[in-house]
């Protein structure tokens, strides 16, 4: 009754506004909707833990160490004889909490680096650029290595390492939009009205860089759990009992040949999760980036 009571112009400007939606080169990426759909479902399965786990994960019973896949336990039980499919579940909020928090410490520290390097050039820009130099110097996995190493083993000394880590790759992607932007007449004009730097900088270039900031997010939010998961695998990152999938998969190396399960469970989250992060940030970037976008 609503459309009928418009004109019928109005009507056809709003229907093919709702069908430009679908038009969308994220819908018509197929792999990146699916990928969209087991985020989600990863995300919800790490909130709601506690309610569809059918085991405390860290209850042991020797007894049962190592039973195969059965009714009780889908995916059978580790050396503790711990439920690996409760393990699995509650392993997924150490690992998305883990990389989230490593995304939002690079972005915190790195985003403002890249737009004052950027912005004013120069000597800071210079100073800045020798800082990220020195620490691309060393490959990532390594320098975690050595961060953690020095400060202690752990979930919170991994986050930190993995996020000074990061910092250079979104600084560097920020600072280059902003070479980009600073050359554009917005800029100009704005600094031709006496707006301070900070005006210009975080008001008007900032949320033109934001698009590339979000690709670049989610394709390091997929890195990030494969580097924790490296570092929980090694005896640096999150220990036991905690359940995490990198620990569960050093822990399931030992019994391959008697019990792979608990390997491959843990192995195939990590996949399941890094892949479908990756697509869905390809099919951002198709949204995105003007580039991208067919005409």
């Amino acid at each position: 009754m609503e459309l009928q009571s418009q004109p019928p112009a109005q009507v056809l400007n709003e229907l093919d506004k709702k069908r430009s939606i679908w038009r969308s080169p994220f819908f018509k990426n197929k792999l990146s909707v699916v990928a969209g759909i087991i985020i989600i479902m990863i995300i919800m399965i790490s909130l709601l833990a506690p309610l569809i786990a059918p085991f405390d994960p860290n209850v042991q019973d020797l007894d049962k160490s190592l039973e195969p896949a059965s009714a009780a336990h889908w995916f059978g039980t580790d050396m503790q004889g711990r439920d690996i499919l409760s393990r699995i579940i509650y392993g997924t909020r150490t690992t998305l909490l883990g990389a989230l928090l490593v995304v939002i410490f690079s972005v915190v520290i790195g985003v403002p680096l890249g737009l004052v390097s950027g912005y004013f050039g120069g000597k800071i820009d210079n100073l800045i650029n020798r800082v990220w130099d020195v620490i691309l110097a060393f490959p990532t996995i390594l320098l975690a290595f050595i961060i953690v190493a020095t400060f202690g083993r752990g979930f919170e000394n991994a986050v930190i390492a993995l996020g000074i880590v990061y910092v250079p790759m979104i600084a560097r992607l920020v600072r280059s939009v902003t070479l980009v932007e600073r050359q554009q007449s917005y800029v100009d004009a704005a600094q031709s009205l006496g707006f301070s730097h900070a005006r210009v900088i975080f008001r008007h270039i900032l949320p033109n860089c934001i698009s590339p900031i979000i690709v670049q997010v989610t394709i390091d939010f997929a890195y990030a759990i494969i580097d924790l998961a490296a570092l929980s695998f090694l005896g640096l990152g999150v220990q036991p009992p905690t359940a995490d999938w990198g620990y569960m998969l050093s822990e399931g190396r030992e019994y391959l040949l008697v019990s792979p399960n608990v390997a491959l469970a843990s192995g195939f989250a990590i996949m399941i999760t890094v892949i479908s992060f990756n697509l869905f940030g390809d099919g951002l970037q198709s949204v995105l980036d003007p580039k991208q976008r067919k005409q």
